[in-house]
């Protein structure tokens, strides 16, 4: 409970530095609209646009409690990581909404959205990485050697007879 505590402390914490205006230029970008134009209380039903009906269809259906979502909201679902869920909480609570995600939907990983950099990503390997290797869901060694040789097999350098292996530079400087 502790380490949950202290997570949603972190977010309360970010949220002070998170502002509409900056949200809305980063909606705006993801849904080819400029929100700016638009006041905050602006219900999102009047915001007219081809390019955006699909998402605001999404929003208006996201709205569970049957309230009119405004440009404001869109703000504040975008203020820190985009459009996708936001998972705030212990370890143990993480990784259960991930393992839930994983079992109803069969998704075979994740992108995750960041609020600082590195922060989050220290974050997650710090507290949700050790949780999920715990539960076995996680790997906890990995394959020797490059990309290239384990999608391939075939060493970790072009074969000469791919057409990129012209492109080699060849030097015979000594050391």
């Amino acid at each position: 409970m502790r380490r949950a505590k202290k997570a949603h402390a972190k977010h309360e914490d970010y949220l002070q530095y998170a502002s509409d205006e900056g949200a809305l230029v980063f909606m705006s970008g993801w849904m080819g609209i400029d929100l700016s134009k638009y006041d905050l209380d602006e219900p999102i039903g009047n915001v007219k646009s081809n390019a955006i009906q699909s998402t605001v269809a999404n929003f208006q259906q996201a709205g569970d409690d049957g309230k009119e979502w405004k440009v404001r909201d869109i703000a504040r679902l975008g203020n820190i990581g985009g459009l996708g869920p936001r998972v705030v909480g212990s370890p143990d609570e993480v990784a259960d909404f991930l393992q839930d995600w994983v079992d109803e939907t069969d998704v075979d990983g994740f992108n995750l959205a960041y609020a600082i950099t590195p922060g989050t990503f220290e974050d997650i390997v710090e507290f949700i990485v050790p949780e999920l290797q715990r539960r076995g869901v996680y790997q906890t060694q990995y394959t020797p050697g490059t990309l290239r040789q384990k999608l391939h097999g075939r060493g970790d350098r072009l074969p000469e007879e791919h057409r990129g292996a012209s492109y080699r530079v060849h030097t015979t400087a000594k050391v």
